[in-house]
């Protein structure tokens, strides 16, 4: 550290938040607290009111007086299609229609009132056609929505035995020689994000080119869309991260669609545009966790020692492809769960159907897979007889042990501290050895899930991207960082200002945080996969560390620190250190076979959940949890167990209440008076362990990515948990208690 000889670390200390204060006085604006620019319209949209058909016309009420209206259809977009992995999705609905609420057809105007009357004077006559809802049946249907055959994505895993031409009948034939083979199916729903703040954005065109503000998780993708979109130049196209309330994976892909909207109508109607939806809208139309259907076959010893794997796994795409593919990647690489297997043949498939396209959500695609094989473990632990638990921990992943794909675990891998901190924090063991308690009308379970997460892009991604960050010095021996990574509410701006600051041997607050301008800032890569702390937090600890050293070997026997920054200044101009992210070199990934290292680095993590489960409603309260995870290096320990206990909290609400119910295609309960999510006065009691196994190349001493890990393992906790309880094995989520009831009945008339 070449700082100041007071300095004073702040890596490893919860620091209060740097945007904290802002947001708890009500001054930090967000979109729609924005101030209006001159002649700013209002703009909206019209959608979809069937989820499948032909356009046979957009008819515009004649009585209707449109003179102060602005419209936007397809054939005003330049290249009418969103710029993400496929060309499917266009801006506008030109001639198709494949799901409810697509926009067809954009309106600006300057008075509200007026401008929803304008949305309703628009009628869109379509032919209908049969739609799919059901990914497994558009398997088999003759209506294809996309592509020859519906099937968007196939992801293919194959280890030991199944890693020939035949694999599946390897895989089979090594099962069935196993002593216990268990199969079972599980099912999970869609998942609204809930963020705080909907979607919104604000564009409009001047000299310069195009801009666009709005609440967004990476603005990089949005200037993507708008190169595709009106064949600009990336340098005209200038896209402003404003305050975030809140994204959750929501907010990656679908600004993009929303800015160019908004764009769209600046662009006709010469004046800037502000688009920001209502929290109907917002559910209605945006996209969702993907629904799943998992199959699962095992074999193992009758000592508990797992042997083979077999895992089919069905992902509901809806109507358009966005980041599906790599959602689905995500899951069926997280399919093995945290458990060695001598074989596995693991199978992944997205298939579209005709709801709203689904996307990107804290977890990605992990937490179904980690559903299905952690309830699956739960039904292997019964045919045992022995607890769940401990055929668990039994068979964790530890250094040495390979993953499906055949990565060798190499260091940082706290599986089995996690394990034991959480059962001896939760008195796990003898909770479940005494079995149920049953007092009046209450039963109490006690239940367990294990999990991993990797860190950063899958395989050679993080390469691909070349992420990048700048650190300039500023007078007086001050830091700026220049990222593209964005504050959301998981507290980046804080934590990549604590690595910067260390790394520079200076004060906290001698460092700030750029806000993310395309215009201003390098692409470090978007703000998802458990990669912005890790990835991002290496290459600015890098970046200053090379300032800092520049202002070192310039600095004078008794010259301060920012003394010494100035006079560099002054004989330099401009001091900026730019680094690019290099993954470690011995990061080997083939993306054709689907072998090799998928991710440098896991995080680990245990949750115990205890329940009480109301014998009369069915009603389950969360009474207790317990969360030991491995985090690598705890940046700042609240700020870190705040990531893990919020994350949880939202698996508490996707395992027990919310549910979205559909009615041919339709959200019937787009509101959040009906879609029922966990508040605080819900959370239960947390006991969050910290466990510090660091990652060699992981900033501030060895951090690991920790964002999406707790959204993996609470709901098969709480289902195993219920399990205890009740009795009543539970594969298909959300587990309300109307679901527990019918399955309590079934069981019961059964038994008779």
């Amino acid at each position: 550290m070449e700082g100041n000889s007071s300095f004073k670390a702040s890596v490893g200390v919860s620091v209060s938040r740097l945007d904290g204060c802002a947001k708890v006085a009500g001054t930090a604006q967000y979109v729609a607290d924005l101030p209006r620019r001159e002649g700013e319209l209002w703009g909206a949209t019209v959608r979809s009111q069937v989820p499948r058909g032909i356009i046979k016309s957009i008819d515009f009420d004649p009585d209707f007086d449109w003179g102060d209206v602005t419209c936007v259809l397809a054939a005003d977009v330049p290249e009418n299609v969103v710029q993400l992995l496929e060309d499917d999705q266009p801006v506008l609905a030109r001639d198709r229609i494949n799901h409810l609420h697509e926009p067809i057809a954009l309106l600006a105007c300057a008075e509200p009132a007026k401008l929803a009357q304008a949305v309703a004077a628009v009628k869109v006559v379509v032919d209908e056609l049969p739609p799919v809802f059901d990914p497994v049946e558009a398997l088999t249907n003759d209506e294809i929505i996309w592509g020859e055959d519906n099937v968007q994505k196939r992801y293919s895993i194959r280890k030991g035995c199944a890693d020939v031409e035949d694999g599946e009948a390897a895989i089979d034939a090594a099962i069935a020689e196993c002593e216990v083979v268990v199969r079972g199916h599980y099912a999970t729903s869609h998942q609204e994000h809930v963020y705080i703040e909907p979607q919104g954005v604000i564009a409009w065109w001047d000299d310069q080119g195009v801009h666009a503000t709005g609440s967004m998780q990476c603005p990089y993708f949005v200037v993507k869309g708008f190169v595709r979109c009106f064949g600009l130049e990336a340098a005209r196209i200038h896209i402003t991260q404003s305050v975030t309330g809140g994204a959750f994976g929501g907010k990656e892909e679908y600004p993009t669609l929303l800015a160019l909207h908004a764009a769209l109508l600046a662009k006709k109607s010469g004046h800037p545009v502000r688009l920001i939806y209502d929290r109907t809208e917002d559910m209605e139309a945006t996209p969702k966790r993907h629904p799943s259907a998992t199959e699962v076959t095992t074999g193992c010893d009758r000592d508990g020692r797992l042997r083979a794997l077999k895992l089919s796994t069905v992902f509901d795409a809806g109507a358009y492809v966005t980041l599906t593919p790599v959602v689905l990647s995500r899951g069926v690489l997280h399919a093995g769960g945290a458990y060695c297997w001598d074989d596995a043949w693991i199978e992944g498939l997205s298939v579209a159907t005709n709801t709203p396209p689904n996307g990107a959500f804290r977890g990605f695609g992990t937490p179904q897979t980690i559903w299905a094989i952690e309830r699956h473990l739960d039904r292997v632990a019964r045919e045992l007889g022995c607890d769940a638990g401990d055929l668990k921990r039994q068979n964790l992943l530890v250094p040495g042990d390979s993953t499906p794909t055949g990565q060798v675990l190499r260091s940082s891998v706290g599986s089995l501290e996690c394990a034991d901190q959480a059962f001896a924090a939760s008195d796990y063991a003898s909770k479940r050895q005494r079995g149920p308690v049953v007092e009046g009308r209450r039963a109490r379970g006690v239940g367990c899930a294990m999990f991993l997460h990797g860190g950063g892009f899958t395989g050679s991604g993080e390469q691909r991207l070349k992420g990048k960050v700048a650190v300039d010095l500023q007078p007086g021996g001050r830091l700026l960082i220049r990222s593209a990574s964005t504050e959301m509410g998981q507290g980046a701006e804080t934590v990549l200002s604590q690595i910067a600051a260390d790394a520079a041997g200076i004060a906290l607050d001698q460092v700030s945080y750029a806000t993310p301008c395309t215009t201003h800032v390098p692409d470090s890569g978007p703000t998802v996969a458990s990669r912005t702390t890790m990835v991002v937090g290496a290459i600015i600890q890098e970046a200053a560390l090379e300032v800092s050293a520049r202002v070192g070997s310039q600095r004078k026997a008794g010259e301060s620190w920012s003394e010494a920054a100035d006079r560099l200044l002054a004989q330099e101009g401009v001091v900026t250190a730019l680094r690019q992210y290099e993954p470690p070199d011995w990061v080997r990934w083939d993306e054709d076979t689907y072998k090799g290292d998928a991710y440098p680095v896991f995080a680990w993590a245990c949750d115990v959940a205890e329940v009480e489960v109301d014998l009369d409603t069915f009603e389950v309260t969360v009474v207790n949890f317990w969360i030991a995870a491995d985090v690598g290096k705890a940046i700042n320990p609240v700020q870190c167990k705040g990531q893990l206990e919020g994350g949880t909290l939202q698996a508490i609400g996707w395992a027990l209440c919310e549910q979205l119910v559909w009615d041919g295609g339709r959200l019937v309960n787009p509101r959040m008076t009906d879609y029922v999510i966990p508040t605080a006065r819900d959370a239960p009691p947390f006991e969050t362990i910290l466990v510090e196994s660091p990652y060699e190349h992981g900033p501030g001493g060895g951090a690991k990515g920790i964002g999406e890990l707790p959204m993996d393992g609470g709901a098969p906790a709480i289902a195993a948990a219920i399990e205890h309880a009740l009795g009543l094995s539970m594969d298909d989520l959300p587990l309300t208690p109307e679901r527990l009831l019918e399955r309590f009945l079934a069981e019961t008339e059964a038994a008779q």
